[in-house]
């Protein structure tokens, strides 16, 4: 894997220890994601599976409620990984999700962890988002 920055690393080391936890007994797709928020903490997240399909949590809305419970609001960075070598990126709901706490220059660092990292942005991965200042916020 290429070098890291300190904090990419701190970030990565994050998912990676949530990911370990991740409850993926279904798809076998354990999936971390750690956010750098605007009060300076790392939140971290898992995917957790449910019997009942659409009923699971995918890693990155439980990072953000874990920022949220926390007393982060905004979202400066998020790092994800997953297993394999391809990135591992958010799917489209949860880039959804990320939009509602984070800008279109947000970066997100993907990663499948047997691969290279895709350092990339919000605004790269969900071009012409919808976001809460449609809704004068």
């Amino acid at each position: 894997m290429a070098a890291l920055s300190p904090e990419d690393k701190t970030l990565f080391d994050a998912a990676e220890a949530v990911r370990a936890r991740a409850y993926a007994p279904y798809s076998n797709f354990q999936v971390g994601a750690a956010i750098l928020a605007d009060d300076g903490n790392i939140y971290s997240g898992c995917n957790v599976e449910n019997a009942a399909y659409p009923q699971g949590n995918c890693a990155e809305p439980s990072a953000i409620a874990a920022m949220l419970a926390g007393g982060g609001k905004r979202i400066e960075k998020i790092f994800v990984t997953g297993p394999g070598a391809t990135p591992v990126t958010p799917c489209g709901g949860c880039r959804q999700r990320i939009r509602e706490f984070a800008s279109e220059t947000t970066p997100i660092i993907c990663l499948g962890v047997e691969g290279e990292p895709l350092h990339t942005t919000l605004g790269e991965l969900l071009p012409h988002s919808f976001g809460p200042e449609f809704l004068g916020r």
